[in-house]
């Protein structure tokens, strides 16, 4: 991306009660001054009421002067009135006065080149926006305040600090001076080691916090599945029909539940298909059912029939009996080797328990708090990477063959950079932002 430039997007959705239009670049304030008419857009930091030269719309207008602004550039920023039209002509306006389209996430790009964040925090602006939950958000703010960034940092410098230890033994190796022992570089490493792990542990909860979980409801014709869906999301998104078979393909829904954002599938029943498009969505569920992360098998407590139970055999991940239609009469329920909820979809009781046992299937007991930082996919490769050749590098320390233990430091040490940025490639830096928004 040219950084050189001045680029200039409209920052929020169509429709709202407002529209903002961002300008960052050399000549953001003489874009702004042509597109917008007023007084006083020349003193930093202070919103002024104009009108757009173009429409004669009214229009406030704030001018931030680099670097101190989110990109590092000189920033204008046009408020206007938030219809498609409005959004449309200013920006037309501003591109005739000089200025570019930005590009996806370009904003946050020039943030990045310019220092105002390194990488952790660039990737946590487009968590912040795809945030489901407050648990999601909470983690993203905790990313993008840089605290992801800093036990990188101070991890780097520890390294550092032990590779010059190590080449300094090999360019002075005749000189009688005050080298740290093997043991004490040794011990140094390991708590880097030791750091990295604890890092690469959050991996799994920062996934669940941003991504959320597939919730898959699955179970035998008509016990129920749809109606529990339906209770879940408080809506009607699922056909509830007697008619055994109503659902005929995967039906999927965003929720929030317990505060995790959660992908929630409702399925066919599983049985012997009639016809080619149940066999076709008999073959979805049990697809369903293999990248699931949490299974509510559900059964009709008036017809406690078990034996489809055998499709969880090759299950690899928690499952819930929910027994379902417990509101009608029913006998005694027989036992099964998974966790129990007794419930009515249709009447919504028994969803607390469900959801508590939901909850405790996810987290495997009490959910933990949320994490100072918790690394994401791209995180945790580099880190694996890191902690895989500084372990190599232990035996070279202790055996004082400096050289190859600074063979393994030093690019342990570009992989921990490639987290926050500081040696991340080009290719990585395009893949990254080319996900963001325009006007993020």
């Amino acid at each position: 991306m040219d950084i050189n430039d001045t680029i200039c997007a409209v920052c929020t959705g169509v429709g709202g009660a407002l529209g903002v239009i961002r300008l960052s670049g050399p000549d953001a304030l003489g874009v702004g001054l042509k597109v917008w008419r007023g007084r006083g857009l020349d003193e930093p930091r202070r919103m002024v009421l104009g009108r757009i030269a173009a429409t004669g719309e009214p229009a406030l207008a704030v001018y931030m002067k680099g670097p101190a602004s989110y990109t590092g550039d000189d920033v204008v920023e046009l408020q206007i009135h938030g219809g498609g039209a409005a959004a449309r002509r200013t920006l037309q306006a501003c591109v005739e006065s000089g200025a570019r389209p930005a590009g996806p996430g370009e904003f946050t790009f020039r943030a990045f080149a310019n220092g105002r964040m390194d990488l952790t925090q660039a990737e946590a602006v487009a968590d912040v926006v795809a945030a489901e939950s407050d648990r999601g958000l909470e983690l993203a703010a905790r990313q993008l305040s840089g605290a992801l960034g800093a036990r990188i940092g101070a991890m780097r410098g520890e390294l550092t600090d032990v590779l010059g230890e190590l080449e300094s033994k090999l360019d002075f190796s005749e000189e009688q001076l005050d080298w740290a022992a093997p043991d004490e570089l040794r011990r140094r490493v390991e708590a880097v080691i030791a750091s990295i792990k604890e890092l690469s542990g959050t991996y799994e909860a920062g996934r669940r916090c941003r991504e959320g979980v597939a919730l898959v409801l699955a179970g035998r014709p008509n016990v129920g599945k749809s109606s529990l869906m339906n209770a879940l999301v408080g809506r009607d998104r699922s056909i509830v029909t007697p008619e055994a078979g109503t659902t005929r393909d995967v039906v999927e829904e965003r929720a929030v539940l317990r505060n995790l954002p959660v992908r929630l599938i409702d399925t066919a029943g599983i049985r012997t298909a009639g016809s080619l498009a149940e066999a076709m969505g008999v073959d979805r569920a049990r697809a369903a059912l293999r990248g699931a992360d949490v299974v509510f098998w559900v059964l009709d407590a008036g017809s406690p029939d078990m034996s489809d139970c055998a499709e969880l055999s090759g299950v690899g991940c928690p499952v819930a009996a929910v027994w379902n239609k417990c509101d009608l009469p029913h006998g005694e329920l027989p036992e099964l080797p998974y966790e129990t909820v007794e419930i009515s979809a249709e009447k919504h009781t028994g969803l607390n328990v469900l959801l508590d046992c939901f909850e405790h299937a996810v987290w495997h007991g009490a959910p933990p708090a949320v994490p100072e930082a918790a690394v994401n996919e791209r995180h945790l490769a580099l880190l694996e990477t890191a902690s895989g050749l500084l372990n190599e590098s232990l035996d070279e320390i202790s055996d004082e063959r400096c050289e190859l233990a600074a063979s393994l430091v030093r690019p342990a040490i570009d992989a921990l950079g490639g987290v926050t940025g500081e040696t991340a490639g080009i290719d990585v830096l395009d893949n990254i932002f080319s996900r963001f928004c325009i006007g993020k």
